[in-house]
This record gives C-alpha cells, sequence and structure tokens, in this order.
C-alpha cells in the first residue's frame, strides 16, 4: 500500500468578502521545484495576489511562497510573477470579459490534482460597500435561524 500524503488545498477566504464570483476556471501553474516544495509545506499566502494579463497570457502576481529551507542557493524569489497556464480559448474569454464588462480575475484557490498543482481563478466583480452588508446580515439571520432549528429539536 503506498504512503498517500492528504490532499493539499490552500484557500483565499478574503476574496468572498471583497467580490462577487460570476465564473470559475481551472489553470495550471508553472513554478519552480522549490516553490513546490515550499506550497506542499503549505508555506505560501494569498495575501494581496492577483492576476494580471499580458499580451495573451495570465500571470499570477504577488503570490507568496516562501523559500524552502532545503534549496540553498538555488531558491527562489517569494513574489516573482509566476504564468498560469490556460487553453488559448479561456485566455481569449478572460481578456474579453476584463476588457469589455470591467472584471477582474482572482485566485481563489490552490489543489493538488494528482501530482500537479492547479489554480482555481475567479472571474469577479468587486462589492459595493451595501452588498458586504447585505452579506453580513444574511450570514446573521442564517445562523439565528439555525441556533433555533438546534434549540427546537432538543
Amino acid at each position: 500500500m503506498k504512503n498517500e500524503q492528504p490532499a493539499l488545498s490552500i484557500r483565499n477566504k478574503r476574496v468572498w468578502a471583497e467580490y462577487s464570483i460570476l465564473e470559475r476556471f481551472e489553470a495550471g501553474i508553472e513554478l519552480l521545484g522549490s516553490e513546490v516544495k515550499s506550497i506542499r509545506a503549505h508555506n505560501c499566502s494569498f495575501s494581496d495576489a492577483f492576476v494580471l494579463m499580458r499580451g495573451e497570457e495570465a500571470y499570477l502576481e504577488n503570490f507568496h511562497i516562501g523559500e524552502y529551507a532545503f534549496a540553498g542557493h538555488m531558491n527562489h524569489d517569494p513574489r516573482r510573477s509566476r504564468r498560469l497556464l490556460l487553453k488559448k480559448a479561456e485566455l481569449r474569454q478572460l481578456i474579453g470579459k476584463v476588457q469589455r464588462q470591467g472584471l477582474t480575475i482572482v485566485p481563489l484557490a490552490l489543489f493538488a490534482k494528482g501530482r500537479w498543482l492547479k489554480l482555481e481563478i475567479g472571474l469577479a466583480r468587486g462589492k459595493k460597500l451595501h452588498d458586504k452588508r447585505q452579506d453580513i446580515a444574511k450570514r446573521d439571520t442564517e445562523r439565528e435561524v439555525r441556533r433555533a432549528l438546534k434549540e427546537r429539536s432538543r
């Protein structure tokens, strides 16, 4: 029997409060060996990360992957640009929607799919302050309903 590791999944929790996600895409990500090992050790952070379109390619910017302790002089720059691997049709669709509709592309999660690391990105629209307040109110009422049902079932 193989010695299997638990599935890797790192989520960008803050993005759900700041944006409304309209569409999701799964993209490969171009990484160095020391970056892969560092990610598998959960040494990465989504804070301030975003996706930028340059020409006909997508890049993950400002995604922090800490240096791998055992890489020595072959280590990577923690905040370097990383190219996303998407199909041409998906890239054209993203470029069109970002330019025409004024949407933004945000990283949602990083996960392992087999031996590959994949990045889930989302086409998003920024929330206004009143949208955020509505979400908080909705969450509070749902919590109160669940609490009341729990009390009632006792």
